[in-house]
């Protein structure tokens, strides 16, 4: 489970890169999630590290509330998602925190399975940040292998689950990072 943990960093600093590459005319571009802005999709980002902490320390989504709804990201956007996002990995950095039981929305789930869908969520969306703001659309290839891994063993969870677009066809030669995406019906 190491490996995860390490493959968790390199999602988070997938997403933080392109955080870092956000410019104040940006905010309000639109993303490939088409209900979501740039403003928006950082903002959901940065509200599901958020809750990180007190889920691995055992809060239910009843107990935390409705705490983190809304935007979370206030005037300075980058540095709200900065201090979430290490406050999040440092929960992640814990003994026993891919153990541990946490209570989800759908039912309770050990830490690793919880860990899973939160690293696939940044390596999506960091994608799709890139794609909003113009920057470099390459994700790391050892994370896509992974990710794309996942999403085959994970099929139906992510076709039936609605957080994601209906997945788009791609040629027998698609490269892996195609591939993935198009399992989110992004098109690369």
């Amino acid at each position: 489970m190491a490996d995860l943990v390490d493959l968790h960093g390199t999602a988070m600093a997938e997403f933080d890169r392109r955080v870092a590459e956000v410019a104040l005319t940006d905010w309000a571009r639109p993303t490939p999630c088409t209900d979501w802005d740039v403003h928006d999709l950082v903002n959901h980002l940065t509200s599901e590290q958020l809750w990180v902490p007190s889920l691995l320390d055992g809060a239910s989504i009843e107990e935390v509330g409705d705490r983190f709804d809304g935007d979370v990201l206030g005037e300075e956007p980058a540095a709200t998602w900065s201090v979430a996002s290490r406050e999040a990995r440092t929960a992640w950095l814990a003994p026993s925190a891919l153990e541990r039981t946490v209570h989800l929305s759908f039912g309770d789930v050990p830490g690793h399975v919880y860990l899973w869908q939160m690293t696939f969520d940044l390596g999506i969306h960091a994608w799709d940040l890139a794609r909003a703001v113009g920057a470099d659309e390459r994700l790391d290839p050892a994370l896509v292998a992974e990710l794309l891994e996942w999403a085959g063993e994970n099929q139906a969870v992510l076709s039936g689950s609605s957080l994601f677009a209906e997945q788009v066809p791609v040629g027998p030669d698609a490269d892996p990072q195609t591939r993935l995406l198009a399992l989110t019906g992004r098109k690369a």
